[in-house]
């Protein structure tokens, strides 16, 4: 497989499971948070398929589309081991979804966070395994590769 297929193949699973994670927390009120902006793909697709909702973004810097970087109140910059711990404070157990679009060594890192970030029943989509108490892990979407993206429920 070549690169470019491979990336093509990423972009579909992010789409995929984006989506289903949009209907597995639906109905769970809360704002959502998008950790690695980057160019902003991911945050316009979840804003197309949660219209309405408060997404709050989180990177070092921002280097995203003009159209897809939120106001200042919405973003977190910085490095996240720093930014992370100040959301867990905020929105502690109040958050439906969390997309976590970062490098897996630092999703490692971080993914003891992220069930105290959750509301019951709310979802983290990972780019890589992030296996800790507190999350339990869904079946994905037909058509995505085991390994290829991650979803969990927060239990």
């Amino acid at each position: 497989m070549s690169r470019l297929e491979s990336h093509i193949r990423r972009c579909q699973a992010q789409c995929k499971c984006i989506e289903r994670a949009a209907e597995l927390m639906a109905e769970l009120p809360g704002p959502l948070l998008e950790l690695g902006l980057g160019n902003g793909r991911t945050y316009s697709h979840i804003r197309e398929h949660l219209p309405g909702r408060e997404i709050f973004v989180f990177d070092r810097q921002i280097a995203a589309h003009p159209d897809c970087i939120p106001d200042g109140d919405h973003i977190f910059l910085g490095e996240i081991a720093e930014t992370l711990p100040l959301a867990v404070e905020r929105f502690a157990g109040r958050i439906p979804l969390v997309h976590v679009d970062l490098a897996p060594e630092v999703i490692r890192e971080i993914a003891a966070q992220l069930p105290r970030l959750l509301c019951p029943g709310g979802i983290a989509l990972t780019q890589a395994e992030a296996r800790t108490e507190g999350l339990l892990p869904l079946e994905l979407p037909e058509g995505v590769a085991p390994g290829r993206y991650f979803i969990y429920r927060a239990d």
